[in-house]
């Protein structure tokens, strides 16, 4: 089983920074896909960011130049930088991640969400 620990999440002024992190242990053989979800209260979650194995990258038009995803293969741990944070931003924000186990069964897992409040 595949676990998933987010941090970096608090409290920021607008026009402040953000280093999310998401560190997955467990069996890993690869890791696939990396993706940023947020979800306020009652809403929807959404796609904010998203890698895939090859460094391909998505972004929502929302935070596009803004925020930036990243990986880093030797530690299994997912990054989503996000600069120039506005109020709209605030969301508790979770990562997703699907790849392969060491026993060649395929994992998607999610983590447990941490919350990003930007005050104007």
């Amino acid at each position: 089983q595949v676990q998933l620990v987010e941090s970096g999440g608090g409290l920021v002024q607008a026009g402040g920074s953000l280093r999310l992190s998401c560190a997955a242990s467990g069996s890993i053989f690869s890791i696939d896909y990396s993706g940023w979800y947020r979800q306020a209260s009652g809403k929807t979650r959404e796609l904010v960011a998203e890698i895939a194995n090859g460094g391909g990258s998505n972004y929502a038009a929302s935070v596009k130049g803004r925020f930036t995803i990243s990986i880093d293969n030797a530690k299994n741990t997912v990054y989503l930088q996000m600069n120039s944070l506005k109020p709209e931003d605030t969301d508790k924000y979770y990562c997703n991640v699907a790849g392969t186990t060491s026993w060649g069964r395929g994992f998607d897992s999610w983590g447990q969400g941490t919350q990003v409040t930007v005050s104007s």
